[in-house]
């Protein structure tokens, strides 16, 4: 088990895509990116991987690497802001972090946006690894290097573009994730196929019970295919002047359904409900049938993703997409579908039509 994906600037390779069967391979891709063995490295990574991960992978540096540290922070949706940042600036600076240094973002995506953000701004910029441990950050988060926090609870308000040096996926991990953290990356890599590959989606669909069982073969097969469904986007609008905003489908009502929530559910699980309001939407426009609409929410289901909630207020979600940092001027750009596999930018819905799609997933 190893694939490689190459992400470029369009004529030169900025970094790889490693899927490996373990953490064996590390120290080998960071030799190869020519990082000496007198050079800092910090394992950034939080309360919850740090049991399960940190001294495998420190160990495996600290083979070659005489400078290996490891900065813990708590672990959730709650320390994604400036404080954590100051806190981890803090430790760069008492350990003499200068720019040749590097930071390795171990972790979920919560760690991966912080520790690309911290790297993005220290001493104007260093280098950065992401070793993502969960399915979301592994087909998602790591890879197009977005970075950034969260600020008053509006998410990833502040922010980055500055891409890792490597993105290292040790895919063994998956299988001490919770079911929910599952759950939570499907919700990102269907929306992968809704947005550019109808035969991924129904890929995806036929293979859901060796999906659900972890089965490796598959899995492997999944991730490699929605990270380069990722990649090619990404390759090709790297700030997101243009298409790299399709990414966004299902994620301006998620992330507002996230942020009402206090981050209580899990931000695959807010997509998949963005995703049946988007979808719903389509529909209500005539681009989508009612049978299509049907199969993706019945898509969502078969992988344990909510289709409808209890507890949100429809008018109040509509205002937290007012504060979404997607916004142009005073009008929400969302991301609706033309067909399965075939999405698009629409800067016309009207509150009204919002508040339709938001009352079909939100029940007051």
């Amino acid at each position: 088990m190893s694939k490689s994906i190459p992400v470029t600037d369009g004529t030169n390779v900025i970094y790889t895509i490693e899927l490996k069967k373990d953490f064996g391979d590390l120290c080998k891709e960071l030799t190869r990116l020519k990082i000496s063995p007198d050079q800092k490295l910090c394992i950034v990574t939080d309360s919850n991987v740090a049991p399960l991960y940190a001294k495998e992978v420190q160990d495996q540096l600290s083979a070659v690497f005489s400078n290996v540290f490891l900065h813990i922070f708590p672990a959730g949706e709650a320390s994604k802001n400036t404080d954590t940042v100051g806190a981890l600036y803090q430790f760069l600076i008492e350990n003499h972090f200068d720019r040749r240094d590097i930071l390795l973002a171990l972790g979920g995506g919560v760690v991966g946006d912080l520790t690309g953000f911290t790297a993005a701004t220290y001493l104007r910029g260093i280098d950065f690894i992401q070793i993502p441990t969960t399915l979301l950050s592994q087909v998602d988060s790591s890879i197009g290097g977005k970075t950034g926090i969260d600020f008053m609870q509006y998410k990833n308000m502040v922010g980055a573009f500055y891409q890792p040096k490597l993105v290292y996926m040790n895919l063994s991990v998956l299988h001490s994730l919770p079911g929910k953290q599952i759950v939570s990356g499907m919700g990102e890599i269907i929306k992968h196929g809704l947005i550019k590959d109808a035969s991924y989606f129904e890929w995806l669909i036929a293979h859901e019970k060796e999906i659900c069982a972890l089965d490796p073969e598959i899995l492997e097969e999944m991730i490699y295919i929605s990270c380069n469904i990722k990649r090619d986007v990404v390759e090709r609008d790297p700030k997101e002047q243009g298409e790299r905003a399709l990414l966004n489908f299902g994620h301006t009502i998620g992330h507002a359904i996230e942020k009402l929530s206090d981050f209580s559910l899990y931000h695959g699980e807010c997509v998949g409900l963005g995703i049946v309001a988007a979808s719903y939407l389509s529909m209500q426009l005539g681009h989508i049938s009612k049978e299509d609409f049907e199969k993706i929410q019945n898509a969502l289901s078969l992988f344990e993703l909510p289709t409808q909630m209890d507890g949100f207020n429809a008018e109040k979600v509509l205002s937290a997409t007012k504060s979404d940092k997607k916004m142009v001027g005073n009008q929400v750009k969302f991301i609706l579908l033309k067909e399965i596999g075939n999405a698009y930018i629409y800067r016309e819905l009207t509150d009204e039509q919002i508040l339709d799609g938001i009352r079909y997933v939100c029940h007051s």
